[in-house]
C-alpha cells in the first residue's frame, strides 16, 4: 500500500489534493500467484479490484514479461492509465521468483512504478549462496521485506525501502506541525511519523537489529542455508519416497508443494475422481495431525492452474530445522494418510 500510495503520487501528483475524481482510472498490475494483499490495496485505495490485472505465470508460478507487455497494452488501447507493478520474490505457494531485469525492462519503457513484493523471499539476500535469486530487484523503486516469515523474527517486523528520497514525506506528510516540529534539535528526517498512515507505533525494527547484534551477518546467512538445505532435503526424500509426488519437479526458494497418495489408490486410473479423493485427504491428513498435536502443516489449492488442495511446506529459520525434523514430517504424513483407509 506504501508502494502504491507512491506511484500514485508519481504518476497524478495532483491526487493528494483533489482525489481521484476526474483523474485518469488508474491500473494495476501483479502476477496471478501473487499475495492477496495487493487485491487490498487496490480496494482500499480506491483504485478498484476490476482495475488489477493479474498478469499470467509460467508452470513454475513465475510472472511472464511478454502477458505483463501484453497486459499494458491492452490497457493503454482502453484509455485507462497503468502506473504501478508488483513483481514478487518468492510467492506465497509454489516460492517463485519472478523475472526482475525483464520485469524492469518492461516498466522502464512504459515509465510504470516497479515494486518488489520480496516479504517471503527478501531473506534470500542474506546467503551468498541464495542471494542471485534477488538479482534485478535493485532496478525497483520500492522493496518489501518480513523478517518475521523465513527468518523467524518476533512477529511483527517488516521493511520497506523506497528509492527516491523523500518521496514518503512528500506524499504523505499531513504538516502537523504540533506534532513534528520543524525546529528540532535534531535531524527531523528520523521523524518517520508524518512519512506514514501511523503516527506512533512500536519500534519492530529493533527485532531485525537485535537479530543482527546476536548472530551477525554469517550467523543469519547460516541459518538460511540451512533453510535451504533442509527444504532440498526434504523435496529429494518427496521425490524418491513411494506414495509422494511432488506438484513442481524443483522448487526456488523453501516451499516444497506435493501430495500424498495412500497405498490403496496408487494402482487405480488417475481420473478425475481420483483427484478429487486425492485433494479431500490432504485435508484429512492435515486435520488429523492438527487434532493429534504431531504436525501443523498447510495445505492450499491453486484454481488458475486448474490444481487442488496438496501441501505446501514451508521451510524457515526457526525453530533450527534438522533432517530429523524433516523425516519425522514425511514419516508422520504417510502413518495418518494410512491410518485414514483402514
Amino acid at each position: 500500500m506504501y508502494a502504491m500510495v507512491a506511484a500514485r503520487f508519481k504518476a497524478l501528483p495532483d491526487v493528494k489534493r483533489t482525489g481521484l475524481a476526474g483523474q485518469p482510472t488508474l491500473v494495476a498490475f501483479t502476477s496471478e500467484d501473487a499475495h492477496y494483499s495487493i487485491k487490498k490495496a487496490v480496494h482500499w485505495l480506491g483504485i478498484g479490484m476490476n482495475n488489477l490485472v493479474l498478469v499470467k505465470t509460467d508452470p513454475k508460478g513465475r510472472m511472464i514479461p511478454e502477458e505483463l507487455e501484453r497486459s499494458i497494452n491492452m490497457v493503454l488501447e482502453s484509455g485507462k492509465k497503468p502506473f504501478f507493478v508488483n513483481a514478487t520474490a518468492g510467492t506465497t505457494v509454489l516460492g517463485a521468483f519472478d523475472p526482475f531485469h525483464e520485469i524492469a525492462d518492461v516498466c522502464n519503457k512504459h515509465d510504470l512504478w516497479m515494486h518488489v513484493d520480496s516479504c517471503l523471499g527478501g531473506t534470500a539476500i542474506l546467503s551468498k549462496n541464495h542471494a542471485s535469486k534477488l538479482s534485478g530487484v535493485e532496478r525497483a523503486q520500492s522493496l518489501a521485506w518480513n523478517p518475521h516469515k523465513t527468518l523467524g523474527a518476533p512477529l511483527q517486523c517488516s521493511i520497506f525501502i523506497i528509492k527516491q528520497k523523500g518521496l514518503l514525506h512528500e506524499c504523505n506528510a499531513a504538516n502537523a506541525d504540533y506534532l513534528f516540529q520543524q525546529d528540532k534539535f535534531y535531524d527531523i528526517s528520523y521523524d518517520t511519523g508524518d512519512k506514514s498512515v501511523q503516527c506512533g507505533r512500536k519500534v519492530d525494527a529493533f527485532k531485525i537489529w537485535l537479530m543482527f547484534k546476536a548472530r551477525g551477518s554469517l550467523g543469519l546467512a547460516n541459518l538460511v542455508d540451512n533453510a535451504f538445505e533442509c527444504a532440498s532435503l526434504f523435496t529429494d526424500e518427496i521425490r524418491n519416497r513411494d506414495g509422494f509426488r511432488l506438484v513442481l519437479e524443483e522448487f526456488q526458494y523453501t516451499n516444497v508443494a506435493f501430495w500424498y497418495i495412500p497405498k490403496s489408490m496408487r494402482n487405480d486410473r488417475e481420473n478425475e475422481q481420483w483427484w478429487a479423493k486425492i485433494y479431500k485427504i490432504t485435508t484429512q491428513i492435515k486435520e488429523k495431525m492438527v487434532i493429534d498435536g504431531s504436525v501443523l502443516i498447510g495445505y492450499v489449492p491453486l484454481p488458475h492452474k486448474k490444481i487442488g488442495n496438496f501441501f505446501r511446506m514451508v521451510v524457515t529459520c526457526h525453530p533450527r530445522p534438522s533432517m530429523k525434523s524433516m523425516m519425522f514430517i514425511i514419516n508422520e504424513i504417510e502413518r495418518v494418510g494410512e491410518s485414514l483407509q483402514q
